[in-house]
């Protein structure tokens, strides 16, 4: 009786043991779907995109940068030479003017006074010069008359015809005459020092009568009028304009030391472009040429002075401007460039992400010469041809999988 029971009991059990399983099965086939997918995801998330390019081989710049201030080629403060006062203007503030363009006009009336006075003098002296030199021809013929008189006198003494006294008043006559001779040659020099300085001073009062009229020493471009209409002016006092000449037109910047030899020894082959770009400007550099190489270092900074000179026609550059300055020493040949992005530094210095054929990474230490512009000149550990990542370095370990994208 109890055996039948507990046979019965087990028989019931086993249908729902046979349930579980049959449950089971699609449980644990959807848990290795899920790991089998998984394992693709993480498969496909090995490859890693970047951006990349490749290192070429080209003629590349040597050049040095610096930042530059626009300094005027030339700068005149004007000023009157004679004082007076300011009559008129003829020009306009900011206007360009040409070297000898008249500028300003002070009073000229007293000064053409002077000059009527001077040269009225110069005529006064001219007659009395003339006077004079009459005298002179006048009382010479009296002289020979006298010196006539005299030796006829003195003959006639010596054959006792005439007395002594007649003689001694015939000397006396002549001496007299000579005398007026000497006095009028006198007149005569004196008349001539008069008319020498009434010509002096016609010659002042013709230059100052000149400096009524305030001329351009250069040609430039005006600043502002410091001085207006009216005003009483005095001699080399008053500063009236500034001129500044922008054509041509420098930029003085300074360079380190440890470039001196380098740009003498270029600068002695012929001449160094210099370039010159407004940091917030748009268009091409202005472009011209190193002129000036100073004689001294500056102990206090390290730095030696240089200036280039600018034709400046487009009036690109305005003196007190702060450019950015290139200057180019030579161009190296074929040398080999890769954009600045793709280097990156390390403990062992600078290296790239190479993108061997298998698309598998390579890091590999690099040396960089120099950065010109957005390229990194490599001097060594770089072939041309071979391909670097320019971005998504971030992520990248050596052998690492990489897919070249357009964009990131």
């Amino acid at each position: 009786m109890g055996e039948c029971a507990m046979k019965r009991e087990t028989h019931n059990r086993c249908p729902a043991l046979g349930a579980s399983w049959l449950l089971l099965i699609p449980i644990l086939a959807w848990a290795y779907a899920g790991c089998t997918r998984k394992a693709a995801e993480a498969d496909q998330r090995a490859v890693i995109p970047v951006l990349a390019a490749e290192a070429s081989a080209r003629d590349m710049p040597l050049q040095i940068t610096a930042f530059g201030t626009v300094v005027a080629y030339a700068t005149v403060s004007v000023k009157t030479l004679v004082s007076g006062a300011l009559d008129q203007v003829h020009f306009t503030e900011g206007q360009e003017v040409q070297k000898g363009a008249l500028l300003f006009t002070i009073d000229p009336r007293p000064f053409q006074t002077d000059l009527q006075r001077a040269q009225a003098n110069l005529d006064r002296d001219t007659a009395q010069l003339r006077q004079a030199e009459a005298n002179v021809a006048r009382e010479q013929a009296n002289a020979l008359n006298a010196a006539g008189d005299r030796r006829r006198y003195e003959i006639l003494v010596q054959k006792g015809v005439a007395p002594r006294q007649q003689l001694d008043q015939a000397i006396a006559n002549a001496d007299a005459s000579e005398a007026a001779v000497r006095a009028d040659q006198a007149a005569v020099e004196t008349a001539r020092e008069a008319i020498r300085a009434d010509t002096a001073a016609i010659e002042a009062a013709q230059l100052n009568l000149a400096y009524c009229y305030v001329r351009s020493p250069i040609a430039g471009r005006t600043g502002s009028l410091l001085v207006n209409r009216g005003n009483i002016i005095k001699s080399n006092d008053t500063t009236l304009v500034v001129i500044n000449q922008v054509h041509p037109i420098y930029v003085s910047f300074a360079v380190p030391e440890q470039e001196l030899a380098l740009i003498r020894k270029y600068s002695a082959r012929g001449r160094i472009r210099v370039e010159a770009s407004v940091p917030a400007g748009s268009g091409a550099p202005a472009a011209g040429e190193l002129t000036f190489l100073d004689n001294t270092v500056n102990p206090s900074t390290g730095t030696i002075q240089l200036k280039a000179t600018f034709d400046n026609q487009a009036d690109r550059l305005w003196p007190g401007l702060f450019v950015n300055v290139t200057v180019t020493l030579a161009v190296q040949p074929d040398v080999v460039v890769v954009p600045g992005q793709a280097v990156q530094t390390g403990q062992q210095g600078s290296y790239v992400f190479v993108v061997k054929p298998d698309m598998t990474i390579e890091m590999r230490t690099i040396a960089v010469e120099r950065v010109v512009g957005e390229l990194a000149i490599v001097a060594g550990g770089l072939r041309a041809g071979e391909t670097v990542v320019t971005d998504g370095q971030i992520r990248l370990v050596p052998g690492a999988r990489v897919q070249i994208k357009k964009s990131l």
